[in-house]
């Protein structure tokens, strides 16, 4: 699933692949910006910002966000590409590498300058160079709900997704329902932003320190199956800012307490 680390460690593949390069094939199948032709510009560098995407070419950023099944890959000029023609969101070609975007949710071109359109929204970012965790504590703790959802809202911290949601709830022995105002929040972020830079240049992301698979969650994906801590079933539900938005959580009622 893809989260800022998942992100982080794509804007680095594509940077180290494209950046410096001349642009000799670009297509973005999407209406609104199907006509834009970005061929002969530079690519200046591919950075992330949370869950987002920014391919910095000429004086234009293409604009991607991954979601749940979106994917950048690179592939040698001239080879033909793993995935249907359908699949297809936008191409970025030089004469070394072609990056392919697939299954995007959301792609668009806007001027460099104009970025803040598009993610000034975003609190901070623990895997930026500017990330300034006084702040993101600060907005985290000024949301009302309970706290995977205060913890998951990117315009708080940028980059946690439900996957972290989980698994840092269950490392801090915190209830997903718990109010956010019963949470010690600047451990929480401290452990988020270091557990997320940990794991920004692993293949396999991990919350228990083991990269072997089906041992790398504590409970994350594990519903019904014994804690890895203390053996009881870990449970699952929903939760949400509202009914079109709920997220599906995971749990130990063990491990996890709600506040008294």
């Amino acid at each position: 699933m893809p989260e800022g680390d998942t992100v982080f460690r794509t804007a680095h593949r594509l940077d180290a692949a494209l950046a410096g390069h001349t642009v000799t094939t670009f297509d973005v199948r999407v209406p609104r910006a199907a006509t834009v032709d970005l061929t002969g510009a530079t690519v200046h560098e591919v950075v992330a910002r949370g869950k987002h995407l920014l391919l910095r070419i000429g004086t234009n950023t293409l604009h991607s966000h991954l979601r749940m099944e979106g994917a950048w890959l690179l592939y040698p000029p001239g080879q033909r590409y793993r995935h249907a023609d359908h699949r297809v969101r936008a191409v970025v070609g030089t004469a070394a590498s072609v990056a392919v975007g697939v299954d995007l949710a959301m792609v668009e071109v806007t001027p460099t300058k104009n970025e803040a359109a598009l993610i000034g929204h975003l609190g901070p970012d623990p895997l930026a160079s500017d990330w300034d965790a006084p702040q993101a504590v600060a907005r985290v703790q000024s949301d009302p709900r309970a706290i995977h959802v205060a913890l998951l809202d990117q315009r708080n911290v940028a980059g946690f997704g439900n996957e972290y949601g989980s698994e840092l709830l269950f490392l801090r022995g915190i209830m997903p329902t718990t109010p956010t105002s019963d949470v010690d929040v600047a451990a929480l972020i401290t452990l988020g932003a270091r557990t997320l830079q940990a794991n920004r240049y692993r293949v396999r992301r991990t919350f228990t320190g083991d990269t072997r698979r089906g041992r790398t969650h504590w409970v994350y994906g594990r519903a019904g199956r014994p804690c890895l801590r203390c053996g009881t079933l870990i449970e699952r539900g929903n939760i949400g800012a509202r009914a079109d938005q709920q997220r599906i959580v995971f749990w130990c009622p063990h491990c996890q307490k709600a506040p008294l």
